[in-house]
């Protein structure tokens, strides 16, 4: 069996577990999941930027937000349809994401991280200033009849549980293939060695653009999902907690590998959530943690079972 094969079987088997699951969760763990799965796709698009490309961002909330207020406006103030509304959001996302790609990418280094972080809290203070539209740190609410899609109500949670299960289906198959295209490959070489690769005679400025804005393009896409499947737009989506979520559940998942956005977002969530029925100091115990595993897996989870078992994990 090829690698290809493999990794191709490895994915969709994951995604026939998530199907699964909908028929046997209790009622908490299942809109939990649905909930995972979004953000994990959100940690997707960060991933091929950070995991793949070795350009860190600081500001990927400003294209979770982008595409999350793209929809959400369209909706509120013209009542577009959904499905016009996410493509709405998705262009937004794009756009943002071309701009600040030919502005951040002048830079790079610490300065890149900088640049992101302040076009990202830019955003955020627009938010908040355009108060009159979005609401603000109040956020608005999407009414159910606006989250009708094709005659589904994605209100209802085994809806919304399928919507994100085809949402995460979508990044996490287009980012497998992504890796093994020669353009995936590519980035991973810029990654790995800036100057070779321009040596080779690869645009390195074209490809780092590029994957600028697929990355903000998935993540404006789960920003945007998130804001149709659970109805509420808010500024706290495009603070800075919102861009450092990201970069948690990729190092904790794995940088560089397909699957660990996921098993980072869940372990990460399902840490939270568990010691905050233990304590009100569970970031205490989250940041423990966090340590312990930075310590002992820097690699992540995925990363240190690629490194120590599976070594064919893209």
């Amino acid at each position: 069996m090829s690698i290809s094969t493999k990794s191709l079987g490895l994915h969709l088997g994951l995604l026939a577990v998530l199907f699964v699951l909908q028929f046997v969760l209790p009622a908490y763990h299942h809109g939990n999941i649905a909930r995972i799965m979004v953000l994990a796709s959100y940690a997707i698009g960060f991933n091929i930027l950070f995991g793949y490309t070795g350009l860190l961002s600081l500001g990927h909330a400003l294209f979770f937000a982008a595409g999350m207020y793209g929809m959400g406006l369209v909706v509120n103030q013209f009542g577009l349809p959904p499905f016009s509304a996410l493509l709405v959001g998705l262009l937004v996302g794009g756009l943002v994401a071309l701009a600040l790609g030919l502005l951040a990418l002048r830079t790079e280094g610490v300065a890149f991280m900088i640049v992101t972080l302040m076009f990202a809290q830019a955003g955020y203070l627009t938010v908040l200033y355009f108060g009159e539209y979005t609401r603000g740190d109040e956020g608005f609410v999407i009414q159910q009849a606006e989250r009708v899609m094709w005659g589904i109500d994605l209100s209802d949670p085994t809806n919304r549980y399928f919507a994100a299960l085809v949402i995460f289906g979508v990044s996490l198959l287009v980012t497998l293939k992504l890796v093994q295209t020669p353009f995936g490959k590519v980035l991973i070489a810029i990654r790995e060695n800036e100057e070779r690769a321009r040596m080779l005679g690869y645009d390195v400025f074209l490809h780092k653009l590029a994957a600028v804005v697929l990355s903000g393009v998935i993540s404006a896409f789960a920003g945007a999902s998130y804001g149709l499947l659970f109805g509420y737009v808010g500024a706290s989506f495009a603070s800075v907690q919102y861009s450092i979520f990201p970069l948690l559940w990729v190092l904790l998942g794995g940088a560089g590998t397909v699957l660990g956005p996921f098993v980072g977002t869940l372990f990460m969530f399902y840490l939270i959530d568990l010691s905050s029925g233990i304590t009100s100091a569970y970031m205490l115990i989250a940041g423990v943690t966090l340590v312990a595993l930075t310590l002992f897996a820097p690699q992540g989870f995925v990363g240190e079972l690629r490194k120590r078992v599976w070594r064919w994990l893209p």
